[in-house]
């Protein structure tokens, strides 16, 4: 089958790639001519584990493809998946004019039947208007031809993508197109031959279905979170509670880790475009704004923990960081909570010396334009977990990447001045740490 995909960023590349592993013949187009560069060399652009390899066997096997060219994209696939960037608006809604854009330019250029398919993270309504985009596009033209709108949301982790894009736990398909569901179907078969998860209905429910199912885990994260902050002020133990419930089947293990906060490209900005959604529709969501609310609060728990030991002038201090990037095993630093705490410490003025297996380069654009250059000279980046420590009061651990989970504690209470660590994630045994001679200080732990 041959396929365009719309946008090489995390959706589009793992989508592209991973349907051209199944066989078919992908082309992939952005306007962005440095990144199809990077992709025609074998390198990608994001770091997601197994992705390079998936790219680079597809590309030379000839079943994957990448251009500028609109043209021969849009005369490419009969299937034509939109997966470009939908950034958060001031408003909190999604900014649906790169969809949009993406939608003319198939009814600028198309010249048979196409099936176009929302895969980015789209409001309730927006295969309205990619239809609507396209038809006035043919309108303008003078000429007639076929197309369907179909929505097929992404439920991709960053860090697993391509696993779960390969055995996916469930596939949604909104369309109203019978044709549309039947080419939709065979694209996926190979996907779900051992069991049948693939779901359809009506685009709509499709569109809602990826806010409500990242609204919810977002809300299990904050809910978890802010019984943290009550369990300390109670002398119990959240990590205790969190097997407590957890073992209710009707509750379930997942998503019930408190922490710093949660991050990334999806959550915050999902839970803002609900939020935005709600009260468009004239039903302002009190538990979506409450939701984000506590994810900012939790992201300066860290700090507050330290200030509370340290006190609020923090110059002549060092802190050494564990974890940058706002989860394992990528480099994505889009509202990281290290964002956060690394702003808060150095605004006291803290010295930071920050590690990150993967996220270092991102991490130090990024924080130069939270912080400014000035500012940005307090932050040191090292490379590797025991550099962080050498001549550091206290260690402050952000992200939980497995390389973190074993230290060598003998080794840190000889080596941090303070014996001190602030644990972000509750990666560690209390009382192992305190055997060592480290004093230590979790999230919702006595």
């Amino acid at each position: 089958m041959k396929v365009t995909v719309i946008g090489t960023g995390y959706v589009g590349l793992v989508t592209g790639a991973c349907l051209a592993e199944m066989g078919n013949h992908v082309l992939c187009v952005d306007v962005d001519a440095r990144k199809i560069d990077i992709l025609r060399s074998g390198g990608i652009p994001i770091h997601e584990p197994g992705l390079q390899e998936v790219v680079q066997r597809n590309a030379a096997a000839g079943r994957l493809e990448f251009t500028t060219d609109i043209a021969r994209s849009v005369a490419h696939g009969t299937l034509q998946f939109i997966a470009v960037g939908t950034p958060p608006d001031e408003d909190g809604s999604a900014d649906l004019q790169y969809v949009t854009a993406a939608a003319r330019n198939i009814g600028r250029l198309m010249t048979d039947h196409k099936v176009i398919v929302d895969k980015s993270t789209v409001p309730v309504g927006t295969a309205d208007k990619v239809r609507e985009a396209v038809a006035a596009e043919l309108a303008a033209r003078g000429v007639t031809l076929e197309f369907s709108v179909a929505s097929n949301p992404e439920f991709l982790k960053e860090g697993a993508a391509v696993e779960d894009f390969m055995k996916p736990d469930r596939i949604i398909i909104g369309t109203d197109d019978e044709r549309a569901t039947l080419l939709l179907r065979a694209l996926y078969a190979p996907f779900v031959r051992n069991h049948d998860r693939l779901l359809v209905m009506d685009v709509r429910s499709a569109e809602f279905t990826k806010y409500a199912a990242n609204a919810m885990l977002a809300t299990r994260i904050s809910f978890m979170n802010e019984l943290s902050r009550l369990a300390e002020k109670l002398g119990a133990d959240i990590e205790q509670v969190r097997v407590g419930i957890g073992s209710d089947p009707r509750i379930g293990t997942h998503f019930l880790y408190p922490g710093a906060g949660y991050g990334g490209s999806c959550f915050p900005k999902d839970v803002k475009a609900l939020a935005r959604m709600a009260a468009d529709a004239g039903l302002p969501s009190r538990m979506m704004a409450a939701v984000e609310q506590v994810n900012e609060e939790q992201k300066r728990v860290l700090v507050d923990k330290v200030v509370a030991r340290y006190g609020e002038d923090l110059h002549g201090r060092t802190f050494a960081l564990w974890g940058l990037a706002f989860k394992p095993n990528t480099d994505d630093m889009r509202e990281a909570p290290s964002r956060v705490v690394v702003a808060e410490l150095v605004r006291r003025g803290a010295r930071v010396q920050a590690y990150d297996p993967v996220a270092a380069a991102e991490a130090r654009r990024v924080l130069a334009q939270d912080l400014g250059e000035p500012a940005l000279a307090q932050v040191h980046f090292v490379a590797s977990a025991p550099a962080a420590l050498q001549g550091a009061n206290a260690l402050v651990v952000v992200t939980e990447w497995k390389e973190f989970r074993t230290p060598d504690f003998e080794a840190m209470a000889t080596t941090l001045a303070d014996r001190l660590v602030f644990d972000g994630r509750n990666l560690y045994d209390p009382d192992l740490v305190r055997g060592f001679g480290l004093d230590y200080r979790g999230i919702g732990r006595p």
